[in-house]
């Protein structure tokens, strides 16, 4: 190869060099614009939820709501043999859950030597 095609050669790939470093050079600037910026937003959200938390505690400090309305409780249409037979099944209902809190009571005594069903006994 001759010189001069040579030396054009190697002019022409410094030239594609210098490009390339230099996209490379404002590759990374976009990056590092981009990660700032993204950055800079969180922390603007941050504050801005910060904010309006803050907003909403004072809100219901300051201004006390009043109580809910109470949703209205629909009546039922029962007959009178359904009722009773209702208030049976609730009446056996209760009657175990009293009877199973009594055993319950009654087995987990702290004192020693202590009986079910027995009174204080004499010494």
């Amino acid at each position: 190869m001759k010189p001069k095609n040579l030396s054009k050669k190697i002019r022409r790939m410094e030239v594609r060099l210098q490009k390339g470093a230099k996209k490379l050079a404002k590759l990374k600037q976009k990056l590092e614009a981009a990660v700032a910026a993204s950055a800079a937003k969180k922390k603007r959200k941050s504050v801005a939820r910060a904010g309006e938390v803050r907003k909403s505690r004072i809100q219901t400090a300051a201004v006390k709501r009043p109580s809910a309305v109470k949703k209205v409780k629909r009546k039922l249409n029962l007959t009178p043999e359904r009722r009773a037979q209702l208030a049976a099944v609730m009446k056996a209902r209760w009657a175990a859950k009293r009877a199973a809190a009594d055993a319950t009571t009654q087995t987990t005594s702290t004192e020693p030597g202590f009986i079910p069903g027995q009174g204080p006994q004499p010494q």
